[in-house]
């Protein structure tokens, strides 16, 4: 398994996959502006390439650059499948380059590869690859897709108890990063884990202040992605924040990762964008257990 991590990773990973697939490329869109890649697809198609892309139906404010990208697609050889309108929104970001799957936090845009907090997992893990591949293929021919892989996580299919599952299992410490937590039942598992002693912050934002939750902004760059970290040891990377409608209403794809080296490269991240925060001016003070730890972790820097 590898972590893409954006900005640092930038376009390289995707256009490095593209250039060396010999065989097939499926590509799910829901943004994109990138001509590197557009034209990497182009080269993949010229050398004999299976590409299929399958576009969303709708994005705000984007229908007009989703339909000319159809068409552009369709001009180069590349099959062109596009997202049924049954759900309000087809928010999925994936690729897979010859049995190498990517699931991504970011679109494929210069806002969201150059200047975004994003993450990336690319695995060839055979059964995760099985279902990822289900699911293009019944999203593609608007067939119902019939979930396996646990730790492939899809919206409206799976979100709610694989995410509740992995909140619940975190010990010690669970790092979030979400534009804005506000699932009411996801609130109140956060906070029933931060009093049974689990550190929990988030870089993002909660819809309701949770005792024992702490927040905070990203400093510089744009927050794109949703992930999280449990322990230190686990992670899930996804297009699907803590929200009922994402969790329920639409299609997002996420992955929870059991690998201890990404958690831990993921970790790492998430602590220098924690140091570098903004904490919100209405953040209210730590108590009990949650100050004491502030107050260590503060002493060993010093």
């Amino acid at each position: 398994m590898k972590l893409i991590i954006q900005p640092q990773d930038g376009l390289t990973p995707l256009l490095r996959a593209v250039r060396a697939a010999k065989k097939t490329i499926d590509i799910v869109i829901f943004r994109f502006d990138r001509i590197e890649l557009e034209e990497a697809l182009e080269a993949a198609v010229a050398r004999g390439v299976v590409v299929r892309a399958l576009i969303a139906h709708t994005n705000r404010g984007g229908e007009k650059r989703l339909r000319k990208l159809e068409t552009r697609m369709l001009a180069i050889g590349i099959t062109v499948s596009r997202t049924a309108d049954d759900l309000p929104r087809y928010h999925a970001k994936t690729m897979m380059v010859d049995g190498a799957l990517h699931v991504l936090g970011f679109n494929y845009t210069r806002e969201d590869i150059d200047r975004s907090r994003s993450f990336g997992v690319v695995t060839r893990d055979p059964r995760v690859v099985k279902d990822a591949c289900a699911l293009f293929e019944a999203d593609s021919n608007r067939q119902v897709y019939t979930p396996s892989e646990d730790r492939f996580v899809v919206s409206p299919d799976t979100s709610r108890d694989r995410l509740t599952a992995f909140i619940k299992g975190a010990k010690k410490q669970l790092c979030i990063y979400d534009p804005k937590v506000s699932d009411n039942a996801m609130q109140r598992l956060l906070m029933e884990r931060a009093k049974a002693g689990v550190e929990i912050r988030i870089i993002g934002k909660l819809e309701k202040t949770l005792a024992g939750v702490e927040t905070r902004k990203l400093k510089t760059l744009r927050l794109h992605v949703r992930a999280m970290i449990r322990d230190g040891t686990a992670g899930f990377v996804g297009s699907q924040s803590l929200r009922k409608l994402e969790l329920e209403g639409r299609r997002e794809v996420g992955l929870i990762i059991r690998d201890s080296r990404i958690a831990k490269k993921m970790l790492e991240v998430f602590e220098a964008d924690w140091a570098e925060g903004i904490v919100p001016k209405d953040a209210p003070p730590l108590a009990g257990k949650a100050r004491a730890k502030a107050k260590l972790k503060k002493a060993r820097k010093d």
